[in-house]
């Protein structure tokens, strides 16, 4: 098939890479001329695994291409896929704009029936109001071409997205009005397409379900929310094992082996961040509001998150003394991203230097995203050690893998303090109490 794809950043440049994997001619589209002379050229502007080698492969075998002009490739496409950034907005909710502008843009010029999908998360009654827009342009033309709009949301995780769109555990599509029995371009033909368009994940087993347009947008935000949820629970009891003993580690192997809870998300820390759960866990609050409803399990569980993270800031800073030296490491949300958005180190670096401590900072892949977004006083390190160096305390705040094979003797050897602070659970306490450091956990008493 041949499809375009509006909006190259996580969501939209994976799946266009990852749909050239599958065969099909795709044209990435993108109003910033710079991204697409990046892309054209085989560069990724976000840190992804495997993302790179699926663009140049893709480039290569001229089934992946990039233009700045959508209306240039419409002629040619099939399907069209929505994937621009739907950032929180006022009071919470999702800001459309960018969604509807391409719908209107698409509807403008359209030269032949299409199948309109929106790869961007949603609120519910999104489709219908492109849907709406959609109408009114071609009406305003004086054509009769037919756009159904789709929902197709995605589920990809940073750090795995390649893998989850090629391999993923489920594909949702949202259709109105259709049954899957129609053919060209009469009823079912949007129907036809996704079938098209997925068949070589689905001819490997993965499930393709079709439903309602609102059911499936609602999916999306209930899937974050509910997994969002898991962890916020999780981290709930960390403060009742702190205060009596308990082990959260054990607590969460003794809950996730019951198949009925199951292990995945149960691992306490600091809290979710990113670009996904805070915002659609407070976009779903404000849909809720929308309705008059009381989501007060969602509402719960931003708070508790918010509450989670707030509560280990104020221990480091009670515990450091006047111009304390802190490594942090980590800086971006989560490893195997460069992604900043919703970040812990953007809580907690300003309130340190605010309150005079030197901070020293690494991570991997994120630090000159950070260098946008942080103090200017902040210093960045070369490595894990170099970051540690004379310190008084060392805070993980991501659970790079490069951290997990430190040897914590040598640790102890070039910091000036004893402090290990540890958002992610990452070490046995058992081995950096060994190596003459203090340890200090989420849920686990610091005296193990």
């Amino acid at each position: 098939m041949k499809i375009a794809v509006v909006g190259t950043g996580y969501v939209g440049l994976v799946s266009a890479a990852c749909f050239a994997e599958l065969g099909h001619t795709v044209m990435g589209v993108d109003i910033d001329a710079a991204k697409v002379a990046m892309l054209k050229e085989g560069k990724s502007p976000i840190y992804e695994p495997g993302l790179e080698e699926l663009i140049k492969k893709g480039l290569a075998s001229k089934l992946l291409s990039f233009t700045t002009d959508l209306a240039s490739v419409l002629p040619q496409v099939q399907v069209v896929f929505s994937a621009v950034a739907t950032p929180q907005g006022a009071d919470h909710k999702a800001d459309l704009r960018a969604v509807f502008i391409v719908a209107e843009t698409v509807a403008q010029h359209a030269d032949h029936d299409l199948v309109f999908v929106n790869k961007s998360t949603v609120p519910v009654g999104t489709g219908e109001k492109c849907e709406e827009k959609i109408s009114a342009v071609l009406t305003q033309r004086g054509v009769s071409y037919r756009i159904p709009v789709v929902s197709n949301p995605e589920f990809l995780r940073e750090g795995m997205a390649v893998g989850d769109t090629l391999m993923p555990d489920r594909i949702v599509v949202g259709i109105n009005g259709e049954s899957g029995s129609g053919s060209g371009s009469g009823p079912g033909s949007a129907w036809k397409a996704m079938e098209e368009l997925y068949r070589p994940i689905t001819r490997v087993g993965k499930p393709l379900v079709f439903m309602s347009r609102e059911s499936a947008e609602i999916v999306k935000y209930a899937s974050n929310a509910f997994l969002a949820t898991k962890i916020s629970f999780i981290n709930m009891l960390t403060e009742l094992c702190e205060l009596t003993g308990g082990n959260i580690r054990d607590v969460a192997k003794g809950m996730g082996l019951d198949n009925r809870i199951g292990s995945r998300f149960l691992h306490a820390g600091i809290g979710y961040g990113g670009s996904c759960f805070p915002k659609d866990v407070k976009a779903l609050m404000a849909t809720a509001k929308e309705h008059n409803l009381d989501f007060a399990i969602v509402e719960a569980t931003e708070k508790i998150n918010t509450r989670q993270r707030q509560r280990f800031f104020d221990k480091i800073l009670k515990s450091l003394s006047k111009n304390s030296t802190v490594a942090i490491w980590g800086l971006s949300f989560k490893p195997k991203t460069d992604d900043m958005r919703e970040a812990p180190s953007l809580d907690l670096i300003p309130m340190l230097i605010d309150a005079g401590h030197t901070v020293q900072a690494f991570d991997p892949e994120a630090m000159e995203n950070a260098k946008k977004l942080l103090p200017k006083d902040l210093n960045f390190a070369q490595s894990p050690m170099d970051a540690a160096k004379s310190a008084d305390a060392v805070v993980v705040l991501t659970e790079w893998d490069i951290f997990r094979g430190v040897d914590l003797g040598d640790l102890k050897k070039v910091m000036k303090g004893k402090d290990l602070w540890d958002g992610r659970n990452v070490y046995e306490p058992g081995e950096v109490t060994s190596a003459g450091l203090r340890y200090h956990g989420i849920g686990i008493s610091s005296a193990v």
